[in-house]
């Protein structure tokens, strides 16, 4: 708890280093995306660092199989597996921009929803 309190007060003095790693990190959320399929590849889904769909793609077969409650279910399923993918992502560069100014290791674990 020391170790933290320690940390969390040489932060005060280094608030440059902060916004500058700050800064750093929105830019790469920005270039952060992640896909996902499902069904074999009928589905394709796109996701941004924001946790924005970007783009679902239906192949030519998922068109022609007429099912649209099975479609539905495959959408889903591979937008839940994107967001997955960038949370993972997500957590992965708050660590390193964490370590980068001095917080202890899982000191931001709890800041993305559904990580750690």
């Amino acid at each position: 708890m020391f170790k933290e309190l320690g940390a969390m007060m040489s932060l005060l003095k280094n608030q440059g280093k902060i916004q500058e790693e700050v800064q750093k990190f929105q830019a790469q959320v920005g270039q952060i995306t992640a896909e996902a399929t499902a069904g074999g590849g009928l589905v394709t889904v796109k996701v941004n660092g924001k946790l924005e769909v970007q783009t679902v793609r239906l192949s030519e077969e998922a068109m022609k199989l007429n099912d649209r409650e099975m479609l539905e279910d495959l959408i889903v399923a591979a937008t839940n597996q994107a967001l997955n993918k960038v949370r993972q992502q997500l957590s992965e560069e708050s660590a390193k921009m964490a370590a980068n100014i001095g917080l202890p290791p899982g000191m931001l674990g709890g800041g993305i929803p559904g990580v750690g």
